[in-house]
């Protein structure tokens, strides 16, 4: 019987690539999305195709009554969207107070419920610089507290701690994913904007390897 694992699967090219990752090394999925009262639902109905496609178990959790305790970023807030790269300043306001806390904590809740010894989220190099949440250190204790949390220990893994987006656009393509199934802008327009620090950072990665996004982009690319 293979393992399970719970993918926190917010329908970006992040999670995207580490639900395929999972799915490769074999094990059970249980894929987990989250409505914590963002912009939009655009990663949302993404997630939710993806899952549908693959026939993989998927729950959405509704979170959007709590958006009170998450607010201040302009991802939750009516904040403009600040552009730009993830190093400047400004991005700092795009955290979502203690978010991966809360739903690394209800991953874990549910991988106790169905079995499965790990929750995997994907926390990647390139996020340490603003979010606090995203960082080594986080993940090394969220991990300590969520083996001990249960009868049975969960781990929480996050597979991409050391690269960056391009390095995992790399192995995604290894994978022969089709990255038009994803979203990565903070905006929920018809179009990326391709100014916010997200589509920036995407943009980046498929730039580095000589590749055009396939997303349809509000600026020209």
């Amino acid at each position: 019987m293979s393992q399970k694992v719970v993918v926190i699967y917010s329908g970006g090219m992040d999670s995207f690539t580490l639900l395929h990752r999972a799915r490769a090394a074999g094990y059970e999925v249980h894929a987990l999305s989250f409505n914590y009262g963002q912009r939009h639902v655009r990663e949302l109905e993404c997630a939710r195709a993806v899952c549908e496609q693959l026939g993989l178990p998927h729950k959405v959790v509704d979170m959007s009554p709590m958006s009170d305790l998450l607010s201040g970023s302009s991802l939750t807030d009516d904040i403009d969207v600040p552009e730009g790269h993830y190093e400047e300043d400004s991005m700092k306001s795009t955290v979502v107070p203690n978010r991966n806390m809360i739903l690394i904590a209800l991953a874990t809740g549910y991988a106790a419920s169905v079995g499965a010894q790990a929750v995997w989220f994907g926390a990647h190099g390139g996020d340490h610089a603003i979010y606090p949440d995203c960082r080594p250190e986080f993940v090394e204790k969220m991990d300590a507290v969520c083996q001990i949390a249960n009868y049975e220990p969960v781990r929480v893994e996050a597979p991409y701690m050391a690269l960056d987006k391009g390095e995992i656009l790399a192995e995604g393509l290894g994978m022969n994913l089709d990255y038009s199934q994803t979203w990565t802008c903070y905006n929920g327009r018809d179009a990326a904007c391709g100014r916010c620090g997200s589509c920036v950072e995407r943009l980046e990665a498929f730039a580095a390897r000589g590749l055009r996004d396939p997303l349809p982009y509000e600026v020209e690319v």
